[in-house]
């Protein structure tokens, strides 16, 4: 049974304007401030953030990495320890359950993250299955994200003397703060440069308070999950309560990438395989939208008389526009194109991501 953790958690909500309720049990804050100033600090210098919310389960003994290769559809064979890949998790039928982030840690330990603390319960499900041992760390953990240009310079401001080299992407290393224990990875949710720790929920508030600290001249901020959830739309990341809501498979989300189809038996791949040549009859692509669309409606199952889906949407504090994610049938998924929404309203499709500084798309090199 998961138990979760309380001091880092207790730590913001006395900190935060409000709070949201991702799951029975899990809150994360909403917004310190408010969530357009959080999302431009982000953009022009530095924003922090808590994502502690996540589940974290440590696969460890000889079978862990046949067992994570059952499990998901990428390759781990060349994954080295301190690397990490981007994959999904599937159900039988091929669609996806969960994309995950899985680390390896040593030869023989592994960590794998997913966006809810329920799927830990599948995984060690799954697991005890096979022989191997899953542990659940999420309750003993904290996660705290730094994203935005100057992190790399904020986080050496605060480890000083302790030297933090730049870290090339999807890889992390250990070092200590302050006495305890502490993982650094290089991820990005929010499309720019972005750094996440992984330590020990007690020690989670002294570190939050040193970056504050360290990033006062850039401009750094506490940030909540508004702001978290409009930066993931400009860069067109999906999020684990909406893209996903509803069964999808990777090649309607854009995500075939991610799928190894050479390789021996995975879970959801042989269902996966008999549609690899099929052309998706439904992508997710950008939509812009409306002024007067500033959330998301209820996700139906599936496109309806061909009106196309929303699953995510923001005003954009950086473009100043609405913006979205959806689901449209596959012959209207061209950039440019009008579609009419569930809920009624026009919209038009849009080419992924909204906001690339870069002109590139760093997920798509992993």
């Amino acid at each position: 049974m998961v138990q979760l953790s309380t001091s880092f958690s207790a730590f913001l909500a006395g900190r935060c304007a409000a709070v949201s309720t991702l799951a029975p049990g899990i809150t994360t804050p909403l917004y310190f401030s408010d969530a357009r100033s959080e999302h431009l600090a982000t953009r022009r210098g530095a924003g922090l953030f808590d994502f502690s919310f996540m589940s974290c389960a440590e696969i460890t003994g000889a079978g862990s990495g046949a067992f994570l290769e059952s499990m998901q559809t990428r390759s781990l064979s060349g994954l080295q320890p301190g690397r990490i890949a981007y994959t999904l998790l599937l159900r039988d039928d091929g669609t996806v359950l969960t994309d995950a982030t899985v680390w390896r840690v040593a030869d023989d330990r592994y960590w794998i993250f997913v966006g809810r603390r329920s799927d830990f319960e599948y995984i060690s499900g799954c697991a005890a299955q096979s022989g191997v041992a899953a542990t659940e760390l999420a309750s003993y953990q904290a996660v705290i994200a730094i994203q935005g240009t100057a992190s790399l310079a904020i986080i050496q401001r605060c480890f000083a003397p302790q030297r933090i080299p730049p870290l090339p992407y999807f890889c992390f290393q250990r070092i200590a703060y302050a006495g305890a224990e502490c993982w650094l990875a290089r991820l990005g949710y929010s499309g720019e440069t972005g750094y996440e720790f992984v330590i020990d929920d007690a020690a989670a508030p002294a570190l939050w308070q040193g970056l504050l600290e360290a990033g006062a001249d850039n401009g750094l901020i506490e940030c909540g999950f508004t702001a978290a959830d409009s930066l993931r739309i400009e860069a067109g990341h999906i999020l684990f309560t909406r893209e996903l809501a509803s069964p999808v498979t990777p090649a309607e989300l854009g995500l075939s990438r991610l799928v190894d189809f050479y390789r021996p038996a995975f879970r959801g791949g042989q269902a996966l395989r008999s549609l690899r040549w099929r052309a998706p009859q439904r992508r997710l692509v950008g939509l812009h939208l409306p002024a007067a669309c500033a959330g998301a409606p209820d996700l139906p199952a599936q496109i309806a008389n061909g009106r196309a889906v929303l699953s995510s949407a923001c005003w954009s504090p950086l473009l100043e526009r609405s913006l979205g994610l959806g689901f449209v049938n596959n012959v209207d998924a061209s950039p440019g194109t009008s579609v009419t929404l569930t809920n009624g309203m026009r919209a038009r499709v849009a080419r992924l991501p909204f906001y690339d500084p870069a002109k590139r798309l760093p997920r798509r090199a992993q």
